[in-house]
């Protein structure tokens, strides 16, 4: 794992908090218009359908359900960067219990309503600086809740992939804080200062080992838009097929992040 220990980028929890809410309810009005024909769909995350998609996206926003019900840590051990390196390691008990939550919830929005409204009334009543045990270590609540707008996010895109014409809209904020904490742990796992990664409006970072500019343009330049960036950092898009379809530039013999992709997966 990467270490992780730069300081911190600050986000806002109130509207980091608004930034969940909004993109949930986002999901929720998409899955109202789903038909169970789209519902069994296959979507480009392996065997899982639509149904499963879906049933993933609530339980990863009641991940900060399951976190509270338990014993708050005695003192933190983790940072926020350390989240998008440790998720890989769960990921075959997460597609367990997704399944299993598939099949108990056979109407899908009546289960993201209850996810939205028990979220509402533990967010009301939790600090954002309750102490919870992840799956990265323990995090301040109001960190945690800054990693379920990547998991929000990185999933909306999935099912807007999988079900043509469905095109959910992304909150703001949420697609912001998305960006900026992928960003942030490619420069965590690759630290230095020779290439400048740029994805307007949200994030520039600085990294990869190597001379470091000082003024002016950088030798070494990587832009994008946020949602091939997230699909880049994620796993969904792959290095050669962005530069092949021009969705990103690169200039500079230390541009090249094919060897530095995904950060997460």
């Amino acid at each position: 794992m990467p270490t992780a220990r730069k300081r911190a980028r600050a986000y806002d929890p109130a509207k980091i908090r608004t930034a969940v809410q909004a993109q949930l309810g986002n999901v929720r009005e998409a899955v109202r218009t789903l038909t169970p024909g789209q519902l069994a769909l296959r979507t480009r995350l392996g065997e899982w359908t639509v149904r499963e998609l879906v049933a993933h996206i609530g339980m990863a926003v009641t991940a900060v359900h399951r976190a509270l019900d338990r014993p708050a840590p005695a003192r933190q051990d983790a940072v926020l960067l350390d989240w998008p390196f440790a998720t890989s390691a769960s990921s075959a008990a997460i597609a367990d219990f997704t399944r299993g939550v598939a099949q108990q919830h056979s109407d899908l929005d009546a289960y993201l309503t209850d996810v939205d409204r028990t979220l509402t009334e533990l967010l009301d009543t939790h600090p954002g600086t309750r102490l919870l045990e992840t799956n990265a270590g323990a995090l301040p609540l109001a960190d945690y809740l800054v990693t379920r707008t990547v998991e929000l996010v990185v999933h909306t895109d999935d099912l807007s992939a999988a079900v043509p014409g469905l095109d959910i809209p992304y909150d703001r904020q949420a697609l912001a804080a998305c960006t900026r904490l992928l960003a942030d742990a490619l420069a965590a796992k690759a630290p230095g200062g020779s290439t400048e990664v740029r994805v307007p409006p949200y994030a520039v970072v600085q990294c990869v080992e190597g001379p470091k500019h000082t003024r002016g343009t950088p030798p070494n330049v990587v832009e994008t838009d946020p949602l091939t960036w997230i699909r880049l950092a994620t796993g969904r898009l792959t290095w050669k097929d962005a530069l092949d379809a021009a969705k990103v530039s690169a200039s500079g013999e230390r541009a090249d992040l094919g060897g530095l992709l995904p950060v997460m997966s």
